[in-house]
């Protein structure tokens, strides 16, 4: 009995002391977010399949601001567009002259990158974080939803000292999407328009908060 009470023990204090240590590794990862009010990059990113290879390659702009808003312009090799403006989440296909558009809650069901916009516990304690330490300066952190209801099953988001310099998005295929941004500066004043997205003329809108609604 003692001996079985002691591996007891010593699987709760291993849980226990698993769930602090993530405990704090995402309140380090909400520190280092919180000092990003704003934020623009231009990032590169590659695609690749579960046996890692190559799918596609792409460039673009990236921008966020806090509170909820948020900017992907994706230029090369195809355009395609997702804002944020606070209150709605816009998904634009030029080429197929589609938009779609939710609330920026059932964005961050849809995938765990909202939370770079997001700093309220209710949405935090949906996912779990975990700390990996490249180097002296550099670190990634693994964020997982705890309830998968999503295509996008993990993603990292790695810095450097304060800075943020990349982050990765795993899909429940298994492809890997890793985006590399350069450039990284504050939204100017001037630019903040970006987070305001204007219906083009002649496009489809599938709206999901329609839906949601009802």
């Amino acid at each position: 009995m003692n001996k079985r009470f002691a591996v007891l023990s010593l699987l709760l204090t291993t849980s226990v002391t698993c769930f602090a240590a993530m405990a704090d590794d995402a309140t380090e990862l909400r520190a280092k977010l919180s000092n990003i009010d704003s934020l623009h990059a231009t990032f590169s990113q590659q695609v690749t399949d579960i046996n890692n290879k190559p799918i596609q390659t792409g460039s673009g702009v990236f921008a966020l601001a806090y509170p909820n808003q948020f900017y992907w312009h994706l230029t090369q090799p195809d355009e395609s567009l997702i804002v944020a403006d606070g209150a709605n989440l816009w998904i634009y296909n030029p080429f197929a002259e589609e938009v779609t558009v939710m609330d920026v809650a059932q964005a961050v069901d849809a995938s765990p990158m909202g939370l770079l916009v997001h700093r309220d516990e209710a949405t935090w304690a949906k996912y779990s974080v975990t700390k990996r330490v490249i180097n002296a300066t550099s670190s990634c952190f693994d964020i997982q939803p705890k309830k998968l209801n999503s295509n996008v099953i993990a993603v990292s988001v790695c810095f450097d000292a304060k800075q943020l310099v990349k982050f990765n998005l795993t899909d429940e295929q298994g492809n890997l999407s890793q985006f590399s941004l350069t450039e990284q500066r504050s939204v100017k004043a001037d630019e903040t328009n970006i987070f305001n997205f204007a219906v083009p003329d002649n496009v489809d809108i599938d709206d999901q908060r329609l839906k949601q609604a009802h």
